[in-house]
């Protein structure tokens, strides 16, 4: 075999072995304290223990898991600061990324982001709050993306990804949305009209509010960590 065809497959796996491992983390079918030795894992996914190997030291630098010598992964829990301080930075990452958006957007993900926030309706409509979930997180990313800056889409991805358990776990507590949903379409629209610091404004608050919600909630469960 080719070496470039090696290399190229032996990254084919850790990067099957990372989203699948992540998918579970975060959907919380590894829970926070969930913790396994290495060939144990390796045999979970039914793959060899290399690209798992591999796939572990990246989540370790996403900060989903904590690798213990001779003991393997462990999945971490969140903590109400940890959940504190990314949304704080989010808030001032999607502002700039809502604010960067405008002028630069195109239609094909205006039409994505429509689409994301019509099955958000309807999962509210029949009370789905884990599809909305999934159209909430989508939302942002795709501000994300349309901002047009990598590093900028890269970091508010990576944020995305360490909070989005804590938020599904919140949100089945809570059996709604933390934030106004309404806010989304506004924001789109002021990004549609090319009102950058309405733009910038409306994600930066919408964040906080959101946040505010999430302490509400954390409190009144007696929660310290999801």
């Amino acid at each position: 075999m080719h070496p470039a065809m090696s290399t190229k497959a032996r990254f084919t796996r850790v990067d099957n072995a990372y989203e699948r491992l992540k998918t579970e983390i975060l959907s919380g079918q590894l829970p926070p304290g969930f913790q396994a030795p290495e060939p144990d894992i390796a045999t979970r996914l039914g793959m060899s223990r290399t690209p798992v190997r591999e796939a572990l030291i990246r989540l370790e630098a996403d900060g989903l898991v904590d690798l213990v010598p001779r003991r393997g992964a462990k999945v971490l829990p969140i903590s109400r600061q940890d959940i504190c301080e990314i949304y704080q930075i989010l808030s001032a990452l999607e502002a700039l990324a809502a604010g960067n958006a405008c002028g630069k957007m195109s239609f094909d993900t205006l039409e994505e982001i429509q689409g994301v926030l019509t099955r958000a309706d309807e999962a509210l409509e029949r009370e789905d709050i884990e599809a909305w979930a999934i159209c909430d997180d989508r939302f942002h990313r795709l501000i994300a993306r349309a901002s047009g800056n990598l590093r900028l889409e890269s970091k508010i991805e990576g944020l995305l990804d360490q909070v989005y358990r804590a938020n599904l776990v919140l949100l089945r507590l809570n059996k709604a949305p933390a934030a106004n949903v309404a806010d989304h379409r506004v924001i789109v629209e002021a990004i549609r009209e090319g009102k950058s610091d309405k733009a910038t404004e409306l994600a930066r608050v919408h964040r906080l509010n959101g946040l505010a919600r999430m302490e509400d909630l954390l409190q009144n469960c007696g929660l310290n960590h999801v």
